[in-house]
């Protein structure tokens, strides 16, 4: 089917085994970055560029200090970092800025594929495009408009890997055995099952999934979903993986296994539930590898947070992988500026620091090989890293290529809207499959106009 995508990102997963393995051994800091590029002469007029960014966790904070560092080794520019909520800001409001050309010289986005048309190419501003070639090559596959194009829009803030948390404490409050600590596969449906049993007796919610279609696709993977046709174009109707997982969600939610605020109540966006999981509210959380700053820094040792594998199912023990990048718009009007504050902040050295202060996976192959003293000794955070690192070797092909794929938002975005609706009653199952396909159908002829 995917044959070609999913060769070419066995190197991703290749590397990303490289630095999760660099996650569970705190190593010397890196060696110095190549050598620094020259600055020109301070202008007689200051350029300001705006940064659209949304925040997990204390990553704005650190980006702004090194911003700071940035602007005194080019004087002349100024960057203003505009922070936005995720759902409202960058998933609904920055696309429609963007196509009226009214977007930021530069964002911090997951949609990588779908808004590649807006990224600049760096490349004919950058003094070593070598070095962004070597160091961040895999992962710019995923900015590009075409499979062919070699453009250079920016890098990956970070890598994700998807999967759960449990709140261990609640297990050991109810006298309920963790499934994972017996096995390594452990199903969704034991998972349900000793969840409900823990919540039941702590009066808490038993599960809870980030309201997204990408969240969902590692589960429906492990059910056996293939979303493709043999032509490589998504077919949902005759799906029965995806149909599997879609009724277990009904079921959940039906029968109360499920918090229901994140996908019923919560509208037509994005909705996370990392609230109701840090103030232990929740025994079982889906989402990913992104958290583990956020939870470190407002969970803390409040109590026994931690990762657990993949649960799997007929189709393996999957979940996804993702992050978000920080891009060059091309509607700039400072392509030069905005291509040296890039060059900046991609130092291997600030880089380095970025990735360890915020727990975040690096895209940075130079530092896959050296790793990462992540700037933590909370033992739940440690564990949480090493969890991720070794979901990497469970990847599916397809979870690979899902993530490549194009028009993966279109898809993803009517799998969460759709299904909602057979959550809340609205439409059946089937009903809510058919829509997804008809939603997925126009949606991607209209991109295609």
């Amino acid at each position: 089917m995917y044959w070609r995508r999913a060769q070419s990102f066995a190197v991703v997963l290749l590397v990303l085994a490289v630095v999760l393995a660099g996650c569970a051994a705190p190593v010397a800091p890196p060696a110095a970055a190549p050598a620094a590029q020259e600055t020109t002469a301070p202008s007689a007029e200051e350029v300001t560029l705006r940064l659209t960014w949304y925040d997990d966790g204390n990553e704005g904070q650190v980006m702004r200090e090194i911003l700071d560092r940035c602007e005194a080794e080019n004087p002349g520019i100024k960057v203003i970092i505009d922070t936005v909520p995720y759902a409202s800001g960058i998933l609904e409001t920055l696309p429609i800025q963007l196509e009226a050309g009214e977007g930021p010289d530069m964002a911090r986005v997951t949609q990588l594929g779908v808004l590649s048309q807006y990224y600049l190419d760096l490349r004919p501003y950058l003094s070593d495009a070598a070095y962004w070639e070597e160091n961040f090559g895999p992962f710019l596959a995923w900015m590009q408009t075409s499979p062919d194009g070699n453009a250079i829009p920016g890098f990956m803030t970070q890598l994700t890997v998807t999967g759960p948390f449990i709140n261990r404490t609640l297990f050991d409050q109810a006298g309920v055995a963790v499934p994972s600590d017996a096995s390594d596969s452990v199903t969704w449906e034991e998972w349900a099952a000793a969840a409900r049993q823990a919540a039941d007796a702590t009066g808490t919610f038993a599960m809870a999934m980030d309201r997204s279609g990408h969240r969902l696709a590692g589960p429906a993977v492990s059910q056996g979903a293939t979303y493709f046709n043999d032509e490589g174009y998504p077919a949902l109707l005759e799906d029965e993986g995806f149909k599997s997982m879609a009724q277990l969600m009904v079921d959940w939610h039906a029968g109360g296994t499920m918090m229901p605020e994140i996908w019923i109540g919560s509208g037509g966006s994005y909705q996370a539930a990392n609230e109701p999981y840090i103030n232990g509210q929740l025994v079982f959380y889906m989402s990913g590898s992104w958290q583990v700053g956020q939870f470190a820094e407002k969970i803390g040792d409040a109590f026994d947070w931690e990762a657990v594998p993949n649960p799997c199912g007929p189709g393996g023990c999957t979940g996804m992988p993702g992050g978000a990048a920080m891009v060059a718009i091309n509607t700039t009007d400072h392509p030069e500026q905005v291509a040296k504050i890039m060059e900046c902040v991609t130092k291997e050295e600030n880089l380095s620091e970025f990735y360890a202060r915020t727990l975040f996976i690096p895209g940075h192959l130079g530092l896959a090989g050296k790793g990462v003293d992540f700037a933590t000794d909370l033992e739940q955070a440690k564990q949480s890293l090493s969890m991720f690192a070794s979901q990497v070797g469970k990847l599916e092909p397809l979870a690979y290529d899902l993530q490549a794929y194009k028009y993966n938002t279109i898809l993803f975005n009517s799998n969460r809207d759709r299904l909602s609706q057979a959550l809340a009653g609205e439409l059946t199952l089937d009903e809510a499959i058919q829509k997804m396909q008809e939603d997925i159908d126009s949606g991607i002829a209209a991109a295609q106009e």
